[in-house]
């Protein structure tokens, strides 16, 4: 059986908020290795907690670049994050992958990760990208034909509950509420609050 075809560029094209929301669910892949994505964050550069929020420079060139394409950066010097980079050429907006339930290649995963829990292999967006073996020479990869792929949710998985709440990890616009999760997944980066509901119905 052939595998699903990635996430079409169009899916990419449209208002980073819909974008993160709906790739909650969708499978990240690279090399032997996949997760379902179980968390997201969206950033857009109208607000200071983007990257793309100074302008067009080296570093910020991808993020305003085509849509579907991967933003691949090092966070602290340590870990490198990846993101969807969405909606309008010249826009500077993309969504941060944070958490998956692996999928495919565990035996790789855990040897990259130095652990054995499948819940503990991809609960971070440093993890995933260590597990996945995504390095910086993924950014600006071409996520409809590259090597990092960003493929439709598996047909026999239903269609995630979302959460959603505040980023986190940051200090500017921390409170709007662009983090998206699947609810009761043991594979998000941080548990949610007590009591926090998922997001109204419809696009906002």
């Amino acid at each position: 059986m052939s595998a699903p075809a990635p996430l079409p560029r169009a899916f990419y094209a449209r208002p980073v908020l819909d974008v993160a929301r709906d790739l909650v669910g969708c499978v990240l892949a690279h090399g032997e290795t996949s997760g379902v994505i179980a968390e997201t964050e969206a950033y857009h550069d109208s607000e200071p907690a983007c990257h793309a929020y100074v302008g067009l420079t080296p570093r910020t060139r991808t993020l305003f670049g085509p849509p579907g394409h991967a933003y691949v950066y090092r966070s602290y010097g340590i870990h490198a994050l990846v993101n969807a980079v969405s909606e309008a050429e010249g826009i500077g907006a993309a969504v941060l992958i944070r958490a998956l339930e692996p999928l495919d290649g565990l035996p790789a995963m855990r040897a990259r990760r130095g652990l054995e829990r499948v819940e503990d292999l991809c609960s971070g967006p440093g993890k995933l990208t260590q597990a996945l073996a995504i390095e910086l020479n993924g950014n600006d990869g071409d996520l409809v034909d590259g090597p990092i792929r960003i493929l439709p949710r598996p047909p026999e998985r239903p269609a995630p509950e979302l959460i959603a709440g505040p980023r986190i990890g940051i200090t500017k616009a921390a409170e709007l509420p662009w983090r998206f999760c699947a609810r009761g997944s043991r594979s998000v980066s941080k548990p949610w609050p007590p009591g926090l509901l998922p997001p109204r119905s419809g696009r906002r």
